[in-house]
């Protein structure tokens, strides 16, 4: 079995703000479409330090959403290195990378990506079951993440019953269930109005403050400045780079 190799620079240190939590080293991601080779991501390398919040931005075909996708352990890059939590994580088995993405990660997506025949409870309860958590505890601590997005009266409603906005906190809870120290959201607000949008990225920019490390694509420049850094595309290649680190 592939065993999680440490940076050798980095290690497993103690936590601190300043501190690499997701790192790209010279990544290249190519697709093949039929006898044509595509690059989405050209040679990338980026540092994303514990409790940041970027935006990833960029036209359509830049590369975001291929980044997003290989920061959270969704797809493997063709060439380069992936260092999660300062484990290399690029080229580990599938079994041990679905367990890697499950302890760290919490994913946010732009269609909810809720269950319709389950509850709310049982919907953020997902990673729980799959962290093997006793159904006690498990449902206990769904009953405190709702409350957390403010549905703890939504408990036992299913996905159908409520609206868009309302279906996002769901997705926001289910995120937070495995308590990951990032979450990576993908165009959160997109199916949202605008004002409900404003409230689930003032929901995230709390979360951010409270330590959680946020990666989010988006293409509205209104909800990337929720964001104190961002991360430009154009052509699987980093054009520019605004805000601190």
């Amino acid at each position: 079995m592939t065993e999680l190799k440490t940076h050798p620079t980095r290690g497993a240190a103690a936590a601190s703000p300043s501190q690499p939590v997701a790192e790209l080293v010279n990544v290249t991601k190519v697709y093949t479409m039929g006898s044509q080779q595509v690059v989405a991501l050209a040679g990338v390398s980026f540092v994303f330090t514990r409790g940041s919040f970027w935006a990833i931005m960029g036209p359509s075909g830049s590369g975001k959403s291929t980044m997003l996708n290989l920061l959270g352990c969704l797809d493997r890059p063709s060439t380069g290195q992936y260092f999660l939590e300062g484990q290399d994580v690029s080229r580990l088995v599938d079994d041990r990378l679905s367990e890697f993405r499950l302890r760290h990660l919490g994913f946010i997506f732009q269609s909810f990506n809720l269950i319709p025949q389950l509850t709310v409870r049982e919907n953020i309860e997902l990673p729980l079951f799959y962290l093997g958590m006793d159904a006690d505890r498990s449902a206990e601590l769904a009953r405190t993440l709702a409350d957390r997005v403010g549905l703890g009266d939504r408990l036992e409603h299913r996905p159908t019953e409520l609206s868009g906005g309302q279906q996002q906190r769901v997705a926001v809870a289910r995120a937070l269930a495995n308590d990951p120290p990032i979450l990576l959201a993908d165009e959160p607000t997109g199916n949202l109005d605008s004002a409900t949008g404003i409230q689930i990225m003032s929901l995230l920019s709390e979360l951010n403050a409270q330590g959680k490390t946020i990666l989010m694509v988006t293409h509205e420049p209104d909800i990337a400045s929720y964001a104190t850094g961002q991360l430009h595309l154009r052509d699987g290649a980093i054009e520019q780079v605004e805000g601190a680190h």
